[in-house]
């Protein structure tokens, strides 16, 4: 591990920031642990529940917001890192396409900095500044649910390698699609019934199925709430895991 203190923005996207309040504390803790300095920097909300309902006009506001006030500091040495997958995946998928001119060429420079908190781990376990000399030795077996918006922008391989990082820990993806929250699709009364059939599908049947002392582990809020509602077991996002599984 890097003994220098690497600075690193941290996305406080909306949804840790209301919902996920624990994860996002453990995500700036973990880092510092590892060797990181973690600044929070002055940002708005990633945009993503108005692009979820079409609302481009808001989304292209707070995009131009974020883009005008994160271009300046990100780099490749020190990225901004995103804990709810949907949410940092916009600054990737998202904004260099809604914003036009010079906002657009500095949302493309952006983008490539903006990394979710696996990929950032993954990237520095590569280079040698992390290893697994911080977390325990203890086996531990864990089921992963991708999320959606990951698997289809970005990857679950990081996610998968960066849960195996503490040596004894062993990671199976669960192969569903959806879990049938579609962000806010499946809190809406009309389509809860819809959503917990796409649940039955294949997620919740897999969770249900694992024994007691696996941990399930999914990175998206919604997904983590639907497996609640639907088999009543708790999953965790990676960054829990991790921060559970340090010495």
């Amino acid at each position: 591990m890097s003994q220098e203190a690497k600075t690193v923005y941290l996305f406080a996207d909306e949804f840790t920031n209301y919902n996920d309040t624990l994860t996002g504390i453990r995500a700036a803790a973990l880092l510092n642990r590892l060797g990181y300095k973690v600044l929070i920097p002055e940002h708005a909300e990633s945009g993503r529940a108005f692009l979820s309902k079409g609302l481009l006009r808001k989304a292209r506001k707070l995009a131009d917001s974020n883009v005008s006030k994160l271009s300046s500091i990100v780099s490749e040495e020190s990225p901004l890192i995103g804990i709810e997958p949907s949410a940092i995946l916009a600054f990737r998928d998202e904004y260099p396409d809604l914003l036009r001119g010079e906002m657009k060429e500095k949302a493309k420079q952006l983008a490539t900095n903006s990394l979710m908190f696996d990929e950032f781990i993954f990237r520095e376990m590569e280079a040698g500044r992390i290893d697994n000399s911080v977390f325990t030795d203890q086996p531990k077996e864990i089921l992963l649910h991708g999320h959606c918006q990951q698997k289809s922008v970005a990857s679950t391989e990081t996610t998968k390698k960066v849960l195996s990082l503490p040596v004894n820990y062993t990671v199976r993806e669960i192969q569903s699609g959806c879990c049938g929250m579609a962000g806010s699709f499946g809190y809406e009364k009309e389509h809860y019934d819809l959503s917990m059939k796409v649940g039955e599908l294949v997620l919740f049947p897999a969770v249900r199925e694992a024994a007691e002392n696996v941990i399930i582990s999914a990175p998206g809020t919604s997904c983590r709430h639907q497996i609640k509602d639907g088999t009543k077991k708790e999953a965790l996002h990676p960054v829990d895991v991790l921060f559970e599984a340090l010495k």
